[in-house]
């Protein structure tokens, strides 16, 4: 925690931003200090209340907006600020796009000493709002109560929706999200009218009591919806009530699913999956290709837009159908499948067991015959007599988690010098490391960085390495 600001230096006037940050924040800087600043956005000339100080760094909040910003748009979500999601919704898309892509050629220059000039333009997603396949709601009887709450009488306590940042146990009330088309909203808002009613109780975070624990919804983009409610200590009755409420409320859901979870987190993958109806999965596709998605599954969570980070992925590799591929961190092989019609045999390997069976189904499901998938730490299964058993790659597609790949990885890949490294990465900083890891065996080639979702800090960016 930082020290509090003295009371004499509290506010500061009409202080220029000049960048923004993670999380939201605009970026200024007075005298030796650097502010970061709740709410700003680059161009404003904003007053700020200081919050606090960490060395040469300001925290504080806008107090008023004396010139706003040209990039400066009125928020179309009622819960924006309150929310921790779409921290970027002030600001205007031809802006986020552009301060993405130059924190994408920011961090490959200063961390990876990467030469840009081949860096493309960022691709932007068609679709700004409802572009995500699956949100999770949490259950409170505690919500988060805001000014305009605090000022009316007998409030009802009961929430679902989303966590409020820095505080675990309290949710903020969803009345209408963004995030996930129809009928996303009609579900959350009609189960937890039915719960209120028929008094089945909300989850209390801190003492691990009630029944109602969290709500996920998952669609595709076959038209496909699956919802998953995970209950903590109900009765038999209440479940059977519940389910079948939305059983009859959406007939036209694919898979009905529920999980008991009385555990101290909100996981589910060490959980049993009880089917009430439907099929425990739906179907997503991709250029005529079939991926079973369960309760369980990862999947990318802007589906048009994983169709084009995909298609960026396959170009980048230049497959021409004679090659082996080795896609690591393959997930649910969504890639691997992808270009396996490309290349003379693809092999996937993942750290997730049950990952690595979903992908061996989808090669099933769409009659792929030269996929190969292996389970285990990559650092334990990306080993020489690994590519020896199974031929040198002509092409290595990575696409590790945000921590970046594990330096007995790089150095297995420096030791591999397969061709050509296709990189995509949902963390540039640590691509850029692993960039610079790669740089005495290999050159950048192409950048491109793929927007996956509008409205945050967060961008996918893929590189196409070339063996020196």
């Amino acid at each position: 925690m930082g020290k509090r600001i003295p009371q004499d230096k509290k506010f500061v006037s009409d202080i220029e931003i000049i960048d923004i940050a993670e999380e939201g924040r605009g970026v200024a800087k007075q005298d030796e200090l650097v502010m970061f600043i709740e709410k700003a956005i680059p161009g404003d000339i904003v007053d700020v209340e200081l919050l606090r100080k960490k060395k040469n760094l300001v925290e504080g909040k806008v107090t008023a907006v004396k010139t706003p910003s040209p990039h400066r748009v009125e928020p179309f979500c009622k819960h924006f600020g309150v929310c921790g999601g779409c921290k970027w919704q002030h600001m205007n898309y031809e802006a986020q796009l552009h301060f993405k892509e130059k924190y994408v050629n920011n961090v490959l220059t200063r961390i990876g000493k990467v030469d840009t000039s081949a860096m493309e333009t960022i691709l932007g997603s068609q679709e700004t709002s409802y572009y995500r396949n699956k949100l999770e709601y949490t259950f409170s009887n505690k919500r988060w109560l805001t000014n305009k709450d605090e000022q009316t009488e007998d409030q009802d306590m009961n929430a679902l929706g989303f966590h409020v940042p820095g505080r675990f146990d309290k949710i903020l009330d969803i009345d209408h999200c963004y995030l996930q088309a129809d009928p996303s909203n009609d579900i959350r808002n009609s189960i937890r009218a039915y719960a209120a009613d028929h008094g089945i109780s909300f989850y209390d975070l801190r003492a691990h009591q009630g029944a109602l624990r969290n709500v996920i919804i998952r669609t595709a983009s076959t038209g496909e919806v699956m919802v998953i409610v995970v209950f903590a200590y109900p009765t038999q009755e209440q479940i059977d009530q519940l389910m079948e409420f939305i059983s009859v409320k959406f007939p036209t859901l694919a898979s009905l699913l529920y999980i008991v979870n009385q555990k101290g987190n909100d996981t589910i993958f060490d959980q049993e999956i009880m089917v009430y109806r439907g099929r425990d999965f739906i179907y997503e596709e991709m250029e005529g290709l079939k991926f079973k998605v369960g309760p369980k599954s990862f999947y990318q969570t802007n589906s048009a837009q994983a169709y084009e980070l995909y298609k960026i992925t396959r170009d980048f590799a230049g497959l021409t159908g004679e090659e082996t591929v080795y896609d690591l961190y393959t997930g649910a092989g969504t890639i691997a499948n992808f270009v396996a019609r490309n290349a003379k045999q693809v092999i996937g390997i993942e750290y997730v067991p049950s990952a690595i069976e979903d992908a061996k189904i989808n090669s099933e499901l769409n009659d792929i015959s030269n996929t190969k998938f292996y389970a285990g730490d990559m650092k334990d299964v990306l080993t020489i007599p690994f590519v020896t058993a199974h031929g040198k790659p002509d092409i290595i597609i990575t696409d590790p988690p945000r921590a970046g790949m594990h330096a007995d990885v790089i150095k297995c890949l420096l030791d591999v010098e397969a061709p050509k490294i296709v990189y995509v990465s949902c963390n540039a900083a640590t691509q850029a490391r692993d960039i610079e890891l790669l740089s005495g065996k290999y050159q950048v080639d192409r950048i491109k960085p793929v927007d996956m979702f509008p409205h945050t800090q967060h961008v996918e960016n893929v590189v196409l390495l070339t063996r020196k």
